[in-house]
């Protein structure tokens, strides 16, 4: 067997020997026993998250999560708080995107052929404090779900979690912009604080596979994208990803949109939902025995208000 002794001493401790290529059932489940939830990215005004959730609800289908991109301090408290009072309503968890970030900080670095390596993360010390304050005041309107780009701001805020400083109940997701895709890094972040984790979008069914083998924690799984990221749609995959990767969000209807990170009105709203739509589709029929969470769950983030 190639490299023997490396995949001896990622099994001891305690990581896959390599991608899962048998694909093996992970098993795991959430807390309530589901294997999955619908989760629904850039949703990035209060008008297109309501009509996402109403025409969801009309076919009969229920959004379990729902991600704000744009950034906290791009929106209005007032907004915010809609969004809150629209996620409580439907027993919807909602998490929203520290704002401070490269792409909107003054330094051009990010901007070069060489800026996809900052990505998202913060540059100095400022933004660090800046984007405490913006969770902050995501808290305050009731929000209790935060989509981090940035591992030492990760680490930062559970400490703050931990140390009662923050709510004991804010959740963390990591985002797809950090760029981890393998097993050791997923597990690092688990011991940084994150308490769901979205990989980049296009791993093989071997790849995630091993992740899930390399944490307890869910895992946040694009089934379609927009043509900024990849373009791609794998609503047939969609049973065989919540297969190996349960407990696992499954990721759907950016596909409708041109870019992540946009504002997006009341239509994309519905035409998200449509694409929520048809996931629960291929799961009904190609993974009938799979478990989708009930509204309101504890774990889910649900809004405070």
């Amino acid at each position: 067997m190639l490299f023997k002794e490396t995949r001896d001493f990622l099994e001891k401790l305690g990581l896959p020997r390599g991608d899962l290529f048998d694909l093996p059932t992970s098993g795991k489940t959430f807390p309530d026993g589901a294997h999955y939830r619908l989760e629904v990215p850039t949703v990035n005004s209060a008008e297109a998250i309501r009509s996402l959730l109403e025409n969801a609800k009309r076919q009969g289908v229920t959004i379990n999560r729902v991600d704000e991109t744009y950034g906290i301090f791009r929106h209005t408290l007032t907004e915010i708080k809609e969004y809150a009072k629209i996620g409580k309503d439907f027993g919807c968890g909602i998490t929203f995107s520290v704002g401070p970030r490269a792409t909107y900080d003054t330094g051009a670095t990010v901007l070069s052929p060489q800026g996809v390596r900052i990505g998202y993360r913060l540059r100095g010390m400022e933004q660090i404090c800046r984007a405490v304050e913006d969770i902050k005041r995501a808290i305050d309107c009731g929000i209790r779900g935060i989509l981090i780009y940035d591992e030492g701001l990760l680490w930062l805020v559970n400490e703050m979690r931990k140390a009662g400083k923050l709510p004991k109940n804010l959740r963390f997701k990591i985002s797809a912009h950090c760029g981890h895709c393998n097993a050791v890094s997923f597990h690092v972040l688990e011991g940084l604080g994150a308490d769901t984790i979205n990989p980049v979008r296009d791993l093989s069914l071997p790849m995630l596979a091993a992740l899930r083998r390399g944490t307890s924690l869910p895992i946040d799984l694009h089934t379609d994208n927009p043509p900024a990221s990849g373009g791609f749609i794998r609503s047939y995959e969609a049973p065989e990803i919540a297969r190996v990767a349960s407990p696992c969000h499954l990721k759907c209807g950016n596909s409708v949109l041109t870019a992540h990170g946009i504002i997006t009105s009341a239509h994309d709203g519905e035409l998200m939902a449509n694409q929520a739509v048809i996931i629960k589709e291929m799961m009904d029929k190609y993974f009938p025995e799979a478990i989708q969470s009930e509204p309101n769950q504890p774990d889910m983030a649900i809004p405070e208000i």
